[in-house]
């Protein structure tokens, strides 16, 4: 069941095109990873899922309803927590979390003490006194204490430290297993990694792919380190062949195209194998490595003008 879904989803911003036609789909009890650089056009997409932008032109919506027109009734039903969280200053962490919560419906002060109790947090201080840490704190535990359905992230470990980024995943996969959706955006590709089901690369207002990390990394390079009997020749000038390191010990380490992988293996074999690792592409390398397509094919267009 579709929980989140954009279709076609436009915005412009004077002649400025900020969002060019954005197919996006979040399913129930999923975690969509969100990725792409400052000015993507991530945080764009996001105000327009809450209602805060008017999208130009296409469809945005969240549990069947209109993202624009259903905004009030939608609201009851996500948790939303930016990267920058601004707090009332002389409200109590503890005061703001009931506030949010009541506003989510939800009084369930069990769950909120856990929360509280899970991310180390002193409810008691004032928000003045809150590093950004602690005020994204506040946030967190008032959307995973809520009774929301849709979790909706946009940085939301923006000053946490590592410590608390690992209780942040461990709430995630319990909101998860328990049915509920999440749409996280974060430059922080491991946890995105880590955490999600699929993910969504967006690239100058454009989805420039979509899917699960396996589907993803079937376009992309395999990490291998190899070490054999015999010194190996040519290595370089192999087809799909890139990035070769020589390492002690007549190691060698290099990525290679999946499509490749056949033909390198049997040329290798030749040489005795004594060490073979593979390991698949990281999140990071895919990334990476759309990026230097895309770009690639920017300068190829350019020389054919």
């Amino acid at each position: 069941m579709s929980m989140l879904r954009t279709v076609n989803l436009t915005k412009k911003f004077g002649s400025f095109t900020a969002l060019d036609g954005v197919n996006m789909e979040v399913y129930e009890g999923e975690v969509y990873g969100f990725i792409g650089p400052n000015g993507a056009g991530k945080s764009t997409t996001i105000r327009i899922l809450l209602g805060i932008l008017k999208a130009t032109k296409g469809k945005a919506e969240i549990f069947g309803k209109d993202a624009w027109k259903d905004a009030v009734e939608i609201h009851r039903r996500i948790a939303y927590v930016p990267g920058d969280v601004n707090l009332w200053p002389n409200l109590t962490g503890g005061e703001v979390i009931d506030l949010f919560m009541k506003m989510n419906g939800s009084t369930n002060r069990e769950k909120r003490n856990k929360y509280i109790e899970m991310f180390d947090f002193d409810p008691t201080k004032k928000c003045r006194t809150y590093s950004k840490g602690n005020r994204q704190k506040v946030a967190l535990i008032a959307a995973f204490a809520s009774d929301a359905e849709l979790f909706i992230f946009d940085e939301p470990t923006s000053g946490l430290d590592p410590l608390m980024e690992n209780i942040f995943q461990q709430c995630v996969l319990e909101a998860k297993n328990e049915g509920k959706s999440i749409l996280l955006s974060s430059h922080i590709l491991s946890e995105v990694e880590k955490l999600c089901d699929r993910v969504g690369i967006i690239r100058q207002g454009k989805i420039i792919e979509t899917g699960t990390l396996d589907e993803l990394r079937h376009l992309t390079r395999t990490n291998l380190t190899i070490q054999t009997k015999e010194k190996i020749t040519s290595l370089r000038d192999l087809k799909g062949i890139h990035n070769v390191e020589e390492k002690k010990d007549g190691e060698f380490s290099f990525q290679v195209d999946t499509e490749e992988m056949d033909a390198v293996i049997r040329y290798i074999s030749q040489f005795g194998v004594i060490k073979l690792e593979s390991a698949p592409p990281t999140l990071e390398d895919l990334f990476l490595r759309h990026y230097e397509r895309t770009e690639e094919s920017v300068r190829e267009a350019s020389r054919n003008v």
